[in-house]
């Protein structure tokens, strides 16, 4: 007898619609078309999908037809990883947090950059008008949190949910359905399987043919 496969599912999956995964050009289409897919797949005992809480609540927050939501969770199950109970080598860790320290660091150094940056363009001039002050320096300001997210948020971890959806897969040997660079560089580096979400519908059509 043929076994199931699992599937963990990343709620950039149906929002990011970049991806062309081939289930509707809006999130709701996306949404809609596989959860009619998934209902297939789950009565012939094909493919089981899972999220963990955390990443449903980021799913529902994206919809405000609520009875799409509720159907998608009829065909998906919810569950949070045993966090206590799976086991990962020693090095990943000491990756993880020299990481963190080192994007803690550089976006540090980018923040003074950019107070200098702004000191220099207001230096000796008076504002009438805070607003006049906030207009000068609001370009500054906005590069700064820019370049601050993109030297400590991209292509890393940068949520509990993130982690969650590794570990779960792991937990599970699971597919990692994901298009987030950070969780998917990550899974690879946790040991994690993973499953493109470009290709994730046609993987589906074949396990019901």
């Amino acid at each position: 007898m043929q076994s199931m496969e699992k599937f963990v599912i990343d709620t950039n999956f149906f929002i990011n619609l970049e991806i062309k995964s081939g289930f509707g050009k809006t999130a709701e289409e996306v949404l809609v078309s596989f959860t009619k897919m998934g209902d297939m797949l789950k009565k012939k005992k094909r493919a089981e999908f899972f999220m963990p809480p955390r990443v449903v609540d980021e799913l529902a927050g994206f919809f405000e037809k609520k009875e799409l939501i509720r159907a998608f969770l009829s065909i998906v199950s919810v569950k949070s990883p045993h966090i206590s109970d799976i086991d990962f080598p020693a090095h990943v860790f000491y990756q993880l947090v020299e990481e963190m320290r080192a994007r803690s660091y550089r976006g540090l150094r980018i923040a003074e950059e950019g107070v200098v940056l702004a000191g220099k363009k207001t230096t000796g001039r008076e504002f009438a008008k805070k607003q006049e002050f906030e207009q000068a320096i609001g370009e500054v300001t906005k590069g700064l949190r820019e370049r601050y997210r993109q030297a400590t948020r991209f292509n890393f971890l940068d949520s509990v949910a993130d982690l969650d959806l590794i570990v779960l897969s792991r937990e599970l040997d699971a597919f990692l359905v994901s298009s987030d660079e950070g969780v998917l560089r990550w899974g690879r580096i946790f040991g994690a399987k993973e499953m493109s979400p470009t290709f994730f519908k046609d993987r589906l059509a074949a396990l019901l043919s």
